[in-house]
């Protein structure tokens, strides 16, 4: 590893002037030639259990060894027990025992071949696509007694050769590790040359002596695990879901919520691994490390913008070095003075507009959150040139964005950016992915659901989705996030089951902070950080750890807020409700206590649709619901937790006849609607007074599940996906259903004029019983409009708002149905069937597919709910992931709307797509399309629920 010697801080002018002690002038170069590429060492990997390589560590990592390489055969189960729980008495949860350790063990991969292995990844996923065991997702795959809890209690080996390229002659070479999981030692050609110690820790390594240009060289890497992984929890219907995590995070920096936690179980090798990308790459004698970008404005005006930047700069070799830092903002373009740096120097050039004119930029393009503006980015380049050649170079994109963090005189945190207050409306990722199985492709569909959901704010609990991708695509979609830190909730132990007690202090603060530093270094260049947060629901601790915390951030990152605890302090709380309740439980924070200002965590059950539902398990488990296997995908009664038995009984007090699974999941998506908008509305209806955030717990899924999320791991969107997408609309009517009042908001900073509205109430046979139309005025900036109250029912009613613009354009619209003196909803059971007439119209282009679907209701009655899927034709598969501009719509007898539906023509591998149609109470005629480019309609039969 680099060892610094002497660190300067420079502050470096664009002309040539006084230079700080130690440094020289020297002869700024033209057009250096640029540098070598890097490569990405994805191929070739090979890994095996370290107890299995009976070679020596120097001969694993020299050319040459050649191990025997695994042939993957297709997955068989060890017995009909192990593979099907179904066949094993507990599977219904009468005999299932809480821990992993009191099951039977499957053992372990026996084969001595070497094993090719998946890099970026995980132990398990190189096992997985090797077919030594089954889809760990599917079904109850995860369970021990298929896939051994001993994986995360082993060391593994992983190598590889490269080719070093030619072009590396001459200059500095480097290993570089984005990311392993738990801890590493390095070895290359024979020769040990460090460790990684942390699963957000870098590795990076000078092989010059090493390696030769244009030869071959071999890379192995130990991997190890940490040091207590845990005896985690089995979620059973008999258990439940039992106590959350905890033993890991002794360990500090890494993948806690592998243990298992009460939304994903326990991965059984804990995530350890290859997890981030491996680079070759090549240098001159300076290097640059880790450099930082800060932007500031002259609010409350705009029309310019000052960048700093500090550049740490190495000289790696024996001798002085002289040349420049140069480099551009977009298309502005810069240069430091001539410098020297002494042999093994390190310095910091600073660039400010006092220093470098070109760094005050008139009318910039700011970054702006999700529906404020575009998040307009500034591709950067900064290098070191030395005479003609280029030393080093790094490439990175700055958003000009100012974050203040208080309204007024408030105490409370609050986020404002560029001047404008912004409501943080969002999603909790408790992990992208249970396996670290999220490439950017994927990565890129989620952020674009939250986009189009209209968030603004992610938050990513316990710092457990921390990578480039996930920051990178946060500002390319105007996503501000709340970033943590790697521990979990304070007093989080599953041991206390055991009869432990008490929380233990991390083990290594040292390791953590050093993990902590690494993460500000690397990414607080991204405009989306809005905050780092030290803990979430607790203080950092030890004291060594706080204290540590709160140096780092003064020294690292000054300009950002550092919130030390998710769950206290400025108006900030966490604490749920996680379970379901209905829209009024919305409006209050519950115990008799003021809403809170910042809400880190609130949440609902949220059921997926019946084909992600089916998708998740085998049918005879999906369909003889709940068991085991419901359990493992987060469902579960028994023991501690009942939110399986208190959901079903809600839904079947609530709406009637739950007992199959398409009548179960028809009245879930109603329940999916009613509380994710009001989880929203019921904070959003006091923007700003006092409500400033609502972070619903929670947005991503990390495995197929059943309890909460607003789309399904197969990135299907259900209900509640749709209420989000409704109740944070920039321009928004609702109906606070805490006091029966049409309110609009207007998140945005402008005064909208010439606004109107229109309210209708329809009785359950279909009758208007109110219809108003009236101005709504001027909507004032950043706040909320009240438009009056609206009459109750005795009996179940529709409530549909409209909002209209100064030019008649449809701006919102919401529809609520309301429960009468009963207090249920039984009588939309009784609602006749409706079949909706439906229009389709398909329009191409290059790689795209948009069909326009006009819906209309013929009928004289209330069509609730009406839920649209595309598919392809031939296979009636699901086309994923798409994209619907509203879903889940109700019509008015007579009503007409309009749905557009966009995907990628490539998801249809050539078929024609086929829109299905189901919902509450509608249905569709089947009907063929017609013309170059057809579309077929056809009800969904199967969710249906037969009458």
């Amino acid at each position: 590893m680099l060892v610094r010697s002497t660190v300067r801080r420079l502050l470096v002018v664009a002309s040539t002037g006084a230079m700080a002690a130690g440094l020289r002038a020297a002869v700024p170069p033209a057009r250096p030639t640029a540098l070598p590429a890097s490569i990405a060492l994805t191929s070739g990997w090979l890994m095996q259990d370290a107890a299995n390589v009976d070679a020596t560590d120097d001969a694993i990592s020299t050319v040459g060894f050649s191990p025997r390489i695994y042939a993957p055969q297709p997955y068989l189960a060890p017995s009909t027990a192990a593979a099907n729980p179904a066949a094993d008495p507990g599977h219904n949860g009468d005999a299932r025992p809480l821990h992993s350790s009191a099951w039977t063990q499957a053992p372990g991969p026996s084969s001595h071949a070497w094993y090719r292995a998946t890099v970026p990844g995980t132990v398990l996923s190189t096992l997985v696509d090797n077919h030594v065991y089954p889809e760990p997702l599917y079904g109850e795959n995860n369970r021990p007694n298929i896939i051994p809890e001993s994986l995360c209690r082993t060391s593994y080996w992983y190598r590889t050769e490269i080719d070093v390229p030619r072009d590396y002659a001459g200059r500095r070479v480097w290993l570089t590790f984005d990311g392993i999981n738990y801890m590493a030692d390095v070895w290359i050609n024979g020769r040990r040359i460090g460790d990684i110690r942390g699963a957000f820790a870098r590795g990076r390594f000078e092989i010059t002596p090493l390696v030769t240009a244009g030869r071959r060289a071999a890379v192995a890497v130990l991997i190890k695990p940490p040091p207590t992984p845990a005896d985690p929890l089995e979620q059973t219907q008999q258990w439940g879901l039992g106590l959350n995590g905890g033993v890991m995070s002794h360990d500090g920096p890494t993948f806690v919520a592998a243990q298992g936690w009460d939304w994903m179980p326990a991965i059984r090798d804990r995530n350890i691994g290859i997890w981030q990308r491996v680079t070759l790459s090549a240098s001159g004698p300076v290097v640059l490390r880790d450099p930082s970008v800060t932007t500031s404005l002259p609010l409350p005006r705009t029309d310019a913008a000052d960048v700093s930047i500090d550049v740490p700069i190495d000289n790696v070799s024996g001798a002085p070095v002289s040349g420049v830092v140069s480099g551009t903002l977009g298309e502005i373009a810069f240069r430091s003075a001539p410098l020297t740096l002494d042999a093994g120097a390190s310095a910091v050039v600073t660039l400010t507009p006092a220093s470098t004119p070109q760094l005050h930029i008139d009318r910039p393009r700011l970054w702006w959150p999700n529906g404020f503006g575009d998040p307009s980015l500034y591709a950067t380049h900064l290098e070191f040139d030395v005479g003609k050649d280029v030393s080093d170079a790094v490439d990175f994109n700055v958003g000009i964005r100012q974050i203040a963090y208080r309204l007024g005189d408030r105490d409370d945190l609050a986020l404002v950016v560029n001047g404008v207050p912004v409501f943080a409306k969002g999603g909790n990722w408790g992990m992208d992915e249970a396996m670290k199985r999220a490439p950017r492709a994927r990565l890129d569909v989620e952020m674009r659901l939250h986009r189009d959901a209209h968030f603004t704010i992610v938050r990513n609990w316990v710092g457990q989705s921390t990578s480039e991708d996930f920051y990178d695509l946060a500002d390319r979609d105007g996503l501000l996030v709340w970033d943590e830190f790697f521990q979990p909730a304070a007093g989080l132990d599953s041991g206390r089951e055991r009869g432990e007690t008490g929380e233990r202090d991390l083990t290594d603060p040292e390791l953590y902070l050093a993990n902590a530093r690494e993460k500000i270094l690397r990414f607080r260049n991204h405009p989306s950080i809005a905050l780092w947060c030290g803990r979430n629901e607790g203080a950092p601790s030890p004291s060594a750890v706080a204290d540590g915390l709160e140096k780092m951030m003064a020294e690292l990152d000054p300009a950002r807020a550092y919130q030390p605890d998710s769950d206290a302090g400025h108006g900030v709380r966490s604490g749920g409700p996680y379970a379901w309740q209905p829209p009024l439980g919305y409006y209050a924070e519950g115990r008799g206590a003021p809403l809170t200002p910042f809400k880190t965590e609130i949440g609902s059950v949220s059921i997926p649709t019946l084909d992600t539902i089916r998708a998740m398990m085998p049918q005879e488990d999906a369909d003889h619901f709940p068991n085991d296997d419901w359990a493992e995908h987060d469902f579960a009664t028994g023991g501690g937790n009942n939110r399986s038995a208190q959901y079903l009984a809600m839904l079947a007090s609530r709406y009637g006849d739950v007992s199959t699974l398409p009548r179960f999941v028809r009245a879930a998506q109603l329940a999916n609607y009613e509380a994710y908008r009001a989880l929203f509305e019921g904070r959003i209806a006091r923007l700003f007074n006092p409500s400033n955030a609502v972070i619903a717990w929670m947005s991503n899924p990390a495995q197929p599940s059943l309890t909460w999320q607003i789309y399904g791991y197969d990135l299907e969107p259900f209900a509640s996906y749709f209420a989000v997408k409704k109740a944070c609309e920039p321009v928004h009517v609702q109906l606070r259903e805490d006091s029966n009042r049409i309110v609009v908001v207007n998140h945005t900073p402008a005064a909208l004029p010439g606004f109107s509205y229109r309210a209708t109430i329809v009785d359950a046979g279909g009758k208007t019983s109110y219809d108003k139309r009236d101005a709504a005025g001027t909507l004032l900036p950043s706040a909320v409009t009240d438009l009056g109250e609206l009459p109750t029912a005795s009996d179940v009613s529709f409530v549909e708002l409209e909002l209209r613009d100064a030019s008649s354009r449809l701006v919102s619209d919401n529809f609520y149905w309301r429960a009468g003196a009963a207090g249920d909803f039984m009588a939309l059971d009784s609602l006749p069937v409706v079949t909706i007439a439906a229009d389709l119209s398909r329009r191409d282009t290059k790689d795209r597919i948009s069909i326009a679907v006009t819906l209309a209701n013929p009928s004289a009655s209330v069509a609730l709910m009406t839920h649209l899927q595309l598919r392809n034709q031939r296979t009636n598969a699901r086309v994923l992931p798409v994209w619907y501009s509203d879903n889940y719509v109700s019509l008015l007898p007579g009503e007409r709307r309009v749905i557009t539906i966009d995907a990628a023509a490539a998801d249809l591998g050539g078929d024609r797509p086929l829109v299905t149609l189901d919902g509450w109470n509608v249905t569709t005629l089947s009907r063929e399309g017609k013309g170059r480019r057809p579309v077929a309609i056809a009800p969904n039969a199967p969710a249906i629920v037969a009458r």
